[in-house]
């Protein structure tokens, strides 16, 4: 009986992802630029119906956190590879402190 039931609904074991999942993966704190890009794009992979190229990039975009985000929406009509190259030198920026992290700023303001 049970086995009847798991061959009848099978098609509920597998949920498809959608444009608002990809949406909504962040980057986190442990994560590089890259390793975020990787998982991003392996999921976006797995969204139905596929999403083209510059779609792609365009919701790459704007999953963005704000100091990435106001940076990449300039070239987010660019391939892929293109958005990730900028957001790696973006990253080494905010690290190196030649660039300004935005959260961090806000943070400052918020305890003042």
């Amino acid at each position: 009986m049970a086995s009847d039931f798991v061959e009848r609904f099978m098609f509920n074991t597998e949920n498809t992802l959608d444009i608002f999942y990809i949406q909504n993966l962040k980057k986190k704190p442990t994560e590089t630029f890259r390793e975020y890009t990787t998982c991003w794009r392996s999921e976006a992979a797995k969204v139905r119906p596929p999403l083209e190229e510059e779609q792609m990039s365009k919701f790459f975009v704007s999953a963005q956190d704000p100091q990435y985000y106001e940076r990449l929406m300039v070239i987010e009509n660019h391939k892929f590879s293109n958005i990730i190259k900028l957001g790696e030198r973006i990253e080494k920026g905010i690290k190196s402190g030649m660039l300004t992290n935005v959260e961090a700023l806000q943070a400052t303001i918020k305890a003042l």
